[in-house]
């Protein structure tokens, strides 16, 4: 009975999986086969959607929608806030007799015009010159999101302004897949791969989060409109007993997953793992990986979907990296890989010389890129929300480096010595691409301090926010990889042009590699002040705040990069700059706003009725003759504390005055430190806001 019980479920799951996504199964089903071939080619290798066959597959993608309730349709893109954005049109027609008939054409599939004018564009495009258009990604399948009443087909899009420029997260991804992709085939040739696909990134970004009750939620002004808690007092349990992480799931939350991942599957989305994180009320969902830019697509979908599944059990999904001061704060691991020619991930450590040679390429590529490039990725994940997290405990400091492990460091440094030794797993290693060792699988142990690990097979950048596209941190992480694969491939191609051995000049450009970029290279615990005081004599950059951190997306380097391989002109990259600094000041400005306004109404009132109370007390026990010395010493606390909480307001109000986001900063800070030491003095029953023992426990 259990046999046929499992084979009942995993019959479901798979009859589920992808129902809502007009993928393979459903083209293959729908179209001609000339139109699917067509079709599935562009998908896989990218490039036009064949004119010719765009009628027909606007007609079978309506009439597939239609059949699953959808009324409406959507361009979906992804503009520069960094979220999703979607304006619906019906698929209906008049028909000249009264009614309507339901039509779909191939120009509203490829193109759409949603103007969108209001969406930040960093001076590419001024208000009046509104023209915004929209253009169907084919790479990435078009999906049903379901509603309560009704569905919508959603054709997932790049944004582009009149004269082309992007503005959007999806375009420069793309453009940033194609760069890394010609160096990639560049290199397979060089390598005499015979080409069996065209090369590709993939992405298996985890995704962590916090859930509360909404009651909660709803009695929280600062939680509501900034995402975060700007005050709150650190309850005497939080996480320091650790058994909260991988926990047992509450029932509650385990019908939430439960919702969560089947309507994943339904679009496709190839959710694997579920858990409870580190923080109480924190948990991870993890996919399994993808190409890249569908893995970019699905999660900006998780993002969405986790916020209305949530709202149905009568919780929030809290997606700030840092809702909660003093626990854990959120971030997306970002793990990402490389597929060749051959077909094969060039981060996996093979079982042959060939094999490994293409690894230690693609690895010492990266090492380069990363060395070379460390600035660039720190500003990929620089954002007000982010630099609450990073350089805490739960994640890593801003210093770039990459972590390797010892066995394979250990291989790294022989090959940069061009001498045999022993390898740390046992046997003998003999230096030289064409004898390269048998390099085992998951030699590394993890380090959950490295911003930059590679992990058995992959490489995982966990700097990312757990509110942010993951498009920001790949387009740079692809172009940099690329430009460094460049570089590499001409060194070599010049060489064996000029009668070189082919593995001799490998071998001396992956050790010229080594030499110049191993400092980047650290194993240790990237918490410790000597790490940090040994990066700075290493010179690796450490920016620690969002403006810091961007100023490289200005400098011409950067630049240079980034229209060499065309994925960004130097409008579009400035335009990037001005936009993410006008969220960083526009963030502290309504934090500010939020946090003054909570304090002078809520807060305030309430210590001072608490005074109020506190001196009747001492008035009455001391017209009864009696001392109140302990509730004049309370009295006083509250006194002293209140007088500090009018002070940070005041320094709230001047900030805001000055339009100052390091002031508004610092005052928020004041204002917060006398209001939680006021929290732990004040009665419940008066004090205005759920506390973090409610939130983080009661849900």
């Amino acid at each position: 009975m259990a046999g046929k019980t499992s084979k009942k479920v995993v019959s479901a799951v798979e009859a589920m999986y992808g129902e809502n996504v007009f993928g393979l199964n459903a083209m293959k089903k729908a179209l001609s086969k000339k139109a699917f071939d067509s079709l599935s080619k562009t998908m896989n290798n990218g490039g036009a959607l064949d004119p010719q066959i765009a009628t027909e597959v606007a007609g079978a993608m309506k009439d597939w929608a239609v059949a699953k309730g959808a009324t409406h349709f959507c361009h979906w893109f992804q503009p520069l806030t960094g979220t999703t954005a979607e304006k619906h049109d019906s698929f209906i027609s008049p028909d000249g007799q009264g009614g309507v008939k339901m039509e779909f054409s191939a120009k509203e599939l490829i193109q759409g015009e949603p103007d969108a004018s209001s969406f930040p564009s960093g001076g590419l495009r001024a208000t009046f010159e509104a023209r915004g258009y929209t253009a169907w990604d084919p790479t990435s399948p078009a999906f049903i999101k379901e509603g309560a009443e009704g569905a919508t087909l959603c054709i997932p899009t790049i944004f582009c302004g009149y004269h082309g420029e992007a503005l959007d997260k999806k375009a420069p991804l793309l453009r940033s897949i194609a760069a890394l992709a010609k160096q990639m085939d560049r290199a397979g040739k060089m390598f005499g791969v015979k080409p069996v696909v065209k090369s590709y990134a993939t992405l298996g970004p985890e995704q962590e989060y916090f859930l509360i009750d909404k009651a909660f939620y709803e009695q929280r002004l600062d939680l509501v409109q900034t995402g975060r808690t700007l005050f709150g007092r650190k309850p005497a349990r939080h996480q320091q007993m650790e058994d909260h992480y991988f926990g047992a799931i509450r029932p509650r939350i385990m019908a939430f997953m439960e919702e969560l991942d089947q309507t994943l599957w339904k679009l496709g989305m190839p959710s694997k793992t579920r858990h409870n994180e580190v923080a109480p009320a924190q948990f991870e969902i993890a996919p399994i990986y993808e190409r890249l830019n569908l893995a970019v697509d699905h999660n900006m979908m998780c993002m969405d979907v986790m916020k209305q599944i949530a709202d149905k059990h009568g919780l929030v999904c809290l997606l700030h990296e840092k809702p909660f001061a003093g626990v854990n704060g959120s971030g997306k691991h970002n793990n990402w890989s490389v597929v060749g020619t051959d077909g094969k991930n060039w981060l996996n450590p093979g079982s042959s010389p060939h094999e490994n040679a293409k690894f230690l390429f693609t690895l010492c590529a990266i090492i380069k890129a990363v060395d070379e490039n460390a600035a660039l990725l720190r500003a990929t994940v620089a954002s007000p929300g982010n630099d609450h997290r990073l350089g805490a405990n739960e994640a890593p400091p801003a210093i770039i480096s990459v972590f390797l492990g010892d066995q394979l460091t250990d291989i790294i440094e022989q090959l940069e010595s061009g001498e045999a030794k022993s390898a740390r797993s046992g046997g003998t290693i003999q230096i030289g691409v064409d004898v390269i060792p048998t390099l085992p699988r998951d030699a590394t142990d993890r380090n959950r301090t490295s911003p930059f690990a590679f992990t058995g097979n992959k490489f995982e950048f966990r700097a990312l926010g757990s509110n942010m596209s993951p498009s920001g941190a790949n387009v740079a992480l692809n172009t940099i990889v690329a430009a460094a694969m460049d570089e590499m491939c001409t060194q070599i191609e010049s060489d064996v042009k000029a009668k070189k051995d082919f593995n001799k000049s490998l071998q001396a450009v992956l050790q010229a590699i080594i030499k110049k970029h191993k400092r980047v290279l650290f194993n240790g615990d990237n918490y410790t002040e000597e790490w940090h005081k040994e990066a700075e004599r290493r010179g690796l950059p450490n920016f620690k705040t969002t403006p810091e951190a961007l100023k490289v997306l200005e400098e011409e380097k950067t630049i240079a990069l980034f229209e060499k391989y065309a994925v960004f002109s130097r409008k579009e990259l400035l335009s990037r700059y001005e936009i993410y600094m006008h969220n960083y000041k526009s963030v502290l400005s309504y934090e500010a706003e939020c946090a003054r306004t909570i304090a002078v109404t809520q807060i305030f009132p309430a210590v001072v009725e608490y005074q109020a109370v506190l001196a009747a007390t001492v008035k009455a026990v001391e017209d009864a003759g009696a001392k109140a010395a302990a509730a004049k010493d309370v009295l006083g606390k509250v006194c002293q504390l209140a007088d500090a909480l009018s002070a940070g307001i005041k320094a709230l109000e001047a900030s805001i005055e000055a339009h100052n986001p390091e002031k508004m900063k610092a005052a928020m800070l004041q204002a917060r430190a006398a209001a939680d030491e006021l929290e732990g003095l004040v009665p419940a029953d008066l004090w205005p806001l759920p506390t973090y023992a409610e939130m983080l426990f009661l849900y």
